[in-house]
Parts: C-alpha cells; sequence; structure tokens
C-alpha cells in the first residue's frame, strides 16, 4: 500500500473487548485498509487505507454495520461580513453541502455557525473553505477574544466608510438642497459635473461592501439586502450619469446623485448603529468569560509558582489572595474567607467558606487568603460549562424563527418583483392615468424607494437577539436555558408540578417523633432501623441512621438488604430479619396495633413521612420524620400562581402527609403514594389534558419526570449543578429562580412577537407606501432618502427593542 494514508475513528458505544474485536474484524474485512488498532479506553480505531481503493466513508459504514456509530465533532465558526438573513442562508446551505456535515446551525445575529460533522469526512478546515467559497470570513481567533475583534474590526470598517460618505454628501445635499438660490451662477450641466465628482466616492468607495455583497449573492445564486440597495442607488447613480454626460436623451436635466450619496450614507448609519447595539446583546456571555483569569498561583513542593491556568490540573493547590477570581473549582484546604458568587450563581450575599467548602471558578474571594485544591479545571469547570451552555442557547433556533428564515428566503426576491412592476406600472400605465409629471423620473423614484425601503435584516434579526439577551439575561440571574425551544415552551406553560422531597423541601429531613409499639425502648428501635437503613441509601435512611448516631448507638452493617420499591428496605442484620417502611409494607407483613396506628394517623396529619420497623414478626414502632419547607416557598406557589399557572405537588408520600405539607406550601393540587414511574404517568396525564407542563426537580432522582415534561426544570447548587438534566437549570438551589425563568422567558418571547410583528408590519406596510399607492388620493409620493433612513431605523429598532431585555428584574 504504497500510497497509504493513516486514518481514525471515533466510535460510540464500546463496552468491552468483544466490542473491539467486531469493530476491529469489520475493518479488516475491507479491501485496502491494514495495519488497524482499536481502543476501548480512547474509543479510537486508528488504520492505515489506500484512498484509490477504499473511501473513509466506506470505512466509516463498516464500522456502522457492525451496531456502533461514529462519534460526530460539533466546531463552532466565527464568521465576518454578514449583512442579513440571506447571507446566514447562504452560509448554512453552503456549509450543509460539505460531505460529512449533518447540520448547520448560523446566527445572524452573534456572527456565528455552529456545525455538527462526521470527522472522518469532514474537518474544520474544510467548513471554513466552504464558508470562504461562498464569500464569507471565518475569523481563527477563537473565544471571547474573536468576537470582539470581529466586532470591533466590522464597527471601525463601518465607521471609516460613513466618515467619507458624510465628507461628500453633506456638499452634495448642500448643492442641491441651495441650487435655486444661486443658480444664475452655475449652468446645470457644471452643477451635475460636480454632482458626479462628489457622490461617486459614496458610491463607489464607501458603498464598495454592498457591490461586494450583491456580487457574493449572485455567485452563491441569490439575492440579499445589498442587492436591493445597489440596484436602488445604482439605478438612481448610472441614470444621473446618462443626464449628466447626454442631458439631450432626457426630457428634463434633473440629477439624483443626492438620492444615491444620502441612501448609501443613511444605510451606513443604519449598520453601524445595529452593530452597536448587537454588541451589546451579547454582553452577558462575554462578562462570564471575562470572570476566567488567565493565570493562577499553584503551591508545588512548598513554592508558590505562578502558572497559566492551562497549565493547572486537577489535584494541584491553588493559592487565591483577597480580590483575585477562583481560577478553579475546587475545595478550600486551608483558610476563611467570603466569596461573591453573584456573577456565577446571581447570588448576591457573600458566601462564607472555610475548609471542606467548595468554590466555584470565576467566583471573587473577598476578604482572607485560600488554599484551594482543584476539582475541576479547563473545560470542566462550572462556569466552562455554563458559558457552554449559553453560547449553545444562543445559537439554537426557535420553532417561531424558523417560519421567519422561511419568509426572509423569499423576501428579497419578493421586492424584486415588486420594485420591477411598480417601475413598469407607473411608466406604461400610472403616469396616463395621473399626472406625474416626468414618467421616467417618477417612475424611477418609486423603483428605488420600494427597494431601500425593504428590511429583511429587520427579520432576520427579530429572533435571535431577542433569544441572545433574554439567555444571557438568564445566565446572569443564575437560571440556564438550554436551547431556544425551552424558551418558547416555558413561555407558554399552563401547569408547573414539584416534586416534594429537595425541590419543596430542604432535602434533609430529621427524626422528630419516635412512638414505641413491641420494643423496650427508643434506642431499642433506633438500633434496629438504623443497621436496617445502612443497606438503603434513601434520603430518609439518612435521617434514622444520624438520630441513632446522635444518641450514641453503635449500629451494625446488614449482612443482606432488599430495597422494596415503594416500600422501604428489608434487611438482616446479625441474622435477624429487619423491615423498615410505609404503611404499605407495615400492612402486607402484620396488622398494625390500634394505638399505634393511631399515633402513626397523628403523625402524617402532621406532614411527617412515618417509618414503621419490624423485626422477628414484632412491630417495634413507628419512626417520624420531617423535612422542612424551604425559606419562601408559600411565596413562590402565590406568585406562580398569580401568573395564572396550575401548581401541583408530586410526591411518594402518603395521603395524610402530602395534604399537610401541600396545605403549608399554599399548593391546592397534589398526588401522594407515587413511584418514580408514577410521576411520569402523572405528568402524561395532564399533558393528555391538554396542558403544557414543566416539572421542577433536582435532575437527579427525577429523570423520568423531567423527561416527560414539556419543559424540565432541575435545580442545582454551587458546583453541584445538573448540567445535564432538564430543559432549563437553577444554578441556585432557590425556588424563586422557577418563578424567575418562566416571567424571563415569557418576556423574550414577547419581544420576540413584538420585533416580528414590527418587522412584518413595517415592510407590509412600508413597501406599498413606497410603491406610490397613496398618490392617486394626496399627490405625495415617498422619498427614497426618507425610505432609506426608514429601512436603516427599522433594524435599529429591532435590536433596541430586544436589548430591553438586560433591564429584567426578578
Amino acid at each position: 500500500m504504497s500510497s497509504s494514508r493513516k486514518g481514525s475513528v471515533r466510535i460510540k458505544g464500546m463496552h468491552c473487548a468483544t466490542c473491539v474485536d467486531a469493530v476491529r474484524e469489520s475493518m479488516e474485512s475491507l479491501e485496502g485498509v491494514d495495519d488497524i488498532s482499536v481502543n476501548l479506553a480512547t474509543e479510537k480505531a486508528t488504520f492505515r487505507f489506500d484512498p484509490d481503493r477504499i473511501s473513509m466513508e466506506d470505512i466509516a459504514n463498516a464500522v456502522r454495520s457492525t451496531g456502533y456509530d461514529i462519534a460526530r465533532d460539533e466546531s463552532t465558526l466565527t464568521i465576518g461580513g454578514m449583512h442579513c438573513a440571506t447571507c446566514a442562508l447562504t452560509i448554512k446551505e453552503s456549509l450543509e453541502e460539505v460531505p460529512g456535515v449533518k447540520e448547520a446551525k448560523v446566527n445572524f445575529a452573534l456572527g456565528k455557525a455552529t456545525v455538527d460533522y462526521d470527522s472522518t469526512l469532514a474537518s474544520r478546515s474544510m467548513l471554513a473553505a466552504a464558508v470562504e467559497k461562498a464569500g464569507y470570513k471565518v475569523l481563527e481567533i477563537e473565544g471571547v477574544m474573536a468576537e470582539r475583534l470581529a466586532r470591533k474590526a466590522e464597527l471601525n470598517a463601518v465607521m471609516r466608510d460613513l466618515i467619507i460618505a458624510l465628507a461628500f454628501v453633506i456638499p452634495v445635499a448642500s448643492i442641491t438642497m441651495t441650487y435655486s438660490f444661486w443658480s444664475d451662477l452655475m449652468t446645470t450641466d457644471i452643477r451635475n459635473y460636480i454632482l458626479l465628482i462628489l457622490a461617486a466616492p459614496v458610491q463607489f468607495f464607501a458603498g464598495f461592501r454592498y457591490y461586494k455583497g450583491a456580487y457574493r449573492a449572485i455567485l452563491n445564486k441569490r439575492a440579499n439586502m445589498d442587492t436591493l440597495v445597489v440596484l436602488g442607488t445604482s439605478s438612481a447613480f448610472i441614470y444621473s450619469l446618462i443626464v449628466t454626460l447626454s442631458p439631450e436623451l432626457v426630457s428634463t436635466p434633473d440629477v439624483y446623485f443626492d438620492t444615491s450619496a444620502v441612501i448609501i450614507t443613511l444605510v451606513l448609519a443604519g449598520k453601524y448603529l445595529e452593530l452597536r447595539s448587537r454588541g451589546s446583546t451579547s454582553e452577558a456571555i462575554m462578562k462570564l468569560m471575562d470572570l476566567q483569569p488567565s493565570t493562577a498561583v499553584t503551591i508545588r513542593d512548598g513554592a508558590e509558582t505562578q502558572v497559566s491556568i492551562d497549565e493547572i490540573k486537577e489535584g494541584d493547590l491553588v493559592l487565591v489572595k483577597p480580590g483575585e477570581r477562583m481560577p478553579i473549582d475546587g475545595i478550600v484546604q486551608s483558610g476563611r474567607s467570603s466569596v461573591d458568587e453573584s456573577m456565577v450563581t446571581g447570588e448576591s450575599i457573600p458566601q462564607e467558606k472555610v475548609e471542606g467548602a467548595e468554590v466555584i471558578g470565576g467566583t471573587v474571594n473577598i476578604s482572607g487568603m485560600l488554599k484551594v485544591k482543584a476539582t475541576r479545571v479547563g473545560r470542566n469547570t462550572t462556569l466552562a460549562q455554563i458559558v457552554k451552555l449559553v453560547e449553545d442557547a444562543q445559537s439554537s433556533k426557535a420553532p417561531i424563527e424558523r417560519y421567519a428564515d422561511k419568509i426572509a428566503g423569499y423576501f428579497v426576491p419578493a421586492v424584486l418583483i415588486v420594485a420591477v412592476s411598480t417601475f413598469i406600472f407607473w411608466y406604461y400605465v400610472g403616469s396616463g392615468i395621473w399626472d406625474v409629471g416626468d414618467a421616467l423620473s417618477f417612475s424611477l423614484t418609486t423603483f428605488v424607494a420600494v427597494l431601500v425601503i425593504a428590511c429583511p435584516c429587520a427579520l432576520g434579526l427579530a429572533t435571535p437577539t431577542a433569544i441572545v439577551v433574554g439567555t444571557g439575561r438568564g445566565a446572569q440571574l443564575g437560571v440556564l436555558i438550554k436551547d431556544a425551544d425551552a424558551l418558547e415552551t416555558a413561555g407558554k406553560l399552563t401547569t408547573l408540578i414539584f416534586d416534594k422531597t429537595g425541590t419543596l423541601t430542604v432535602g434533609e429531613p430529621k427524626v422528630v417523633k419516635l412512638v414505641l409499639g413491641d420494643a423496650h425502648d427508643e434506642r431499642e428501635l433506633l438500633y434496629h432501623a438504623g443497621s436496617a437503613e445502612r443497606g438503603s441509601e434513601h434520603v430518609l435512611s439518612g435521617a434514622v441512621i444520624e438520630a441513632a448516631r446522635e444518641a450514641g448507638i453503635v449500629l451494625d452493617e446488614p449482612e443482606t438488604s432488599t430495597v422494596v420499591t415503594g416500600e422501604g428496605v428489608t434487611s438482616i442484620v446479625k441474622g435477624v430479619t429487619i423491615h423498615v417502611g410505609n404503611r404499605r409494607m407495615a400492612a402486607r407483613l402484620m396488622s398494625t396495633p390500634s394505638k399505634l396506628d393511631q399515633s402513626i394517623t397523628q403523625m402524617e396529619d402532621e406532614g411527617m413521612t412515618v417509618m414503621v420497623c419490624i423485626a422477628q414478626d414484632k412491630m417495634l414502632g413507628a419512626i417520624g420524620v420531617a423535612d422542612t419547607l424551604k425559606a419562601g416557598t408559600e411565596e413562590v406557589v402565590r406568585t406562580l400562581t398569580d401568573m395564572g399557572l396550575k401548581v401541583v405537588m408530586l410526591t411518594g408520600d402518603n395521603e395524610r402527609t402530602a395534604r399537610a405539607i401541600a396545605a403549608r406550601a399554599g399548593i391546592q393540587e397534589f398526588r401522594a403514594q407515587l413511584l418514580p414511574k408514577d410521576k411520569a404517568s402523572a405528568i402524561r396525564s395532564y399533558q393528555e389534558a391538554g396542558e403544557i407542563v414543566a416539572m421542577v426537580g433536582d435532575g437527579i432522582n427525577d429523570a423520568p419526570a423531567l423527561a416527560q415534561a414539556d419543559i424540565g426544570i432541575a435545580i442545582g447548587s454551587g458546583t453541584d449543578i445538573a448540567l445535564e438534566s432538564g430543559n432549563i437549570v437553577l444554578v441556585r438551589d432557590d425556588l424563586k429562580g422557577v418563578s424567575t425563568a418562566i416571567r424571563l422567558s415569557r418576556r423574550t418571547f414577547r419581544k420576540i412577537r413584538e420585533n416580528l410583528f414590527w418587522a412584518l408590519i413595517y415592510n407590509t406596510a412600508s413597501i406599498p407606501i413606497a410603491a406610490g399607492i397613496l398618490y392617486p388620493f394626496t399627490d405625495w409620493l415617498l422619498s427614497p432618502m426618507i425610505a432609506a433612513g426608514a429601512m436603516a431605523f427599522s433594524s435599529v429598532s429591532v435590536v433596541a427593542n430586544a436589548s430591553l431585555l438586560r433591564r429584567f428584574r426578578p
């Protein structure tokens, strides 16, 4: 295989040596492939292959035929040169033409493309080449610096062109407006030549970006905003040029150099303001990125050394002085301080940190010096995961945006048809019915006005800018919205379902009451129950074990333990079979004495969860465990109810306990005695009744219910955030985040509707006015210069309206 090349594929789904053998054998059966090595640890296969005899796609298909999959890569490209939604659509189609690309999502507002592709068939360089072939630039610097440099460069370029345009357009406008006062000093022909000389730099230098964009669109067989601007201004300029060079060809010597120059200047001004506004929309994510320091002081062999954060490894000891930011997630080894976590979690009150406490990267050490052992570094830190999640959310598309994209795809061709039709109508029909003066001049004015007043940018920016600002503001408040779908669905919720333990309650239940049955004393009851519960990981088990230890009781390790789903645990301790569980388990095993039964009922009415302990066919007694409601639970429930949401509680507790806790929380509707699978079924029943349901849980014990709900809201705490759980993740263990998430989603979606309404109404109303629909009734015709100003204002207003979300307060 003299022409062989080295190749590799990442394989998903391998679990053991048998899997490795299956993959290797599938590749060995191929002609032109040898030197095969399959590594289970790295989930990667390396080999040599002859590209003249076999392709990488054939090799990938051979792996897939064995039941395994080829891992896909995701790459984000920062792109320069996009001017409107059509540009984004062009780039998307160009990327998706690359072999191996599954999906490309292009965000015009962010200037980014996120590409999901098969690394065996495509590479980042191939993606970049596809973008550049379409006529756009890929900025190779990644991260926050790339965005800032890209925005600054584009902003400076537009400002330069705007200054040039203003330098020439001011004298052009002055001469045009005042010529009638001093026309005896200069002939019309000379004036026209002067205007030509002044307007040409505006048209072809300051406006070159639009010619370049229009040419790029033609190469891609498309029409975009640049096409409209170039056609409109070029028509006015070329007509004026003909009048200037050959005035005998037209009936009047009127020129429109001022029109073309002013239009380009106004469009540039609008673009400058739009870029400034768009820069502020992603301010939140940039602030999050800035939280990560670039260097840190590590302690190695007793010596302090300043290193790049990229050099820090898990287990390293890091010294953090007062005023510095935590470079990593970690555990305090020594020192005492208060830490400001507001920028990461939204918690405004500084948190005390002592030995053993967890700290989050990006937070600020306020008062004392801390030595921190790194537990998560680089991309694994909480901050890095939050930034990635927000970036993904900002790059996603809401369902409503997909409709807007479809409209944008047909928008510019439709405007071109309307513009040409308008010219033909007024020149051949309208001028014969109404007094329009010079037919060619009038028709040209309507043609140009239609082209420049149409604004595809407003349509393209309406949704993504609101999503970028909304998700960014959410991140600042400790609410991580994973994608635009979740944002849109959360804005339409009708029912909110809470899990009880650990969500509505603190999640740290304690034994509050013991009732004796056949046990001689409380110590005997706690010994048997505590020893049996050592075989269970349930949160209530921990409460019983802790109560036994506090009483000074030495517990024994069970020889065997069996968890009985929905009932409790059965363990054998020193040869004695012990059952600890709820009423259901007790009723199955033996009858409960009436006096003890009455005590159990009373405890349940008081909101306790009751566990019965049975050993050697004797009912030793009952243990009442209570978990306090989280602070502010009643207020949050009241707020959600006032928002028009139905609030429901689901719990595995019995009916009496559930009713007592629901009453304390202010919840009217609840379902009790539910197994984990029953909770998912309960949610399904609400959905079948037409409700749009959100489930709030801890993201760990509630996975089936969170997955079943239309929106899963997972509550985390500090570094213990289940970022992979739910559609919305609350960084802080605070139920107020639930109402914040829903209110922010509603507000964001309202901004999206407002922006789309404005963009559609603006174009629907303005294009007919520009076409002269009012002229027969008012003798008034819209000036192309006013049309250009309206177009510029339209884009800016959409971005400015979305930016108001930055002022959202929970």
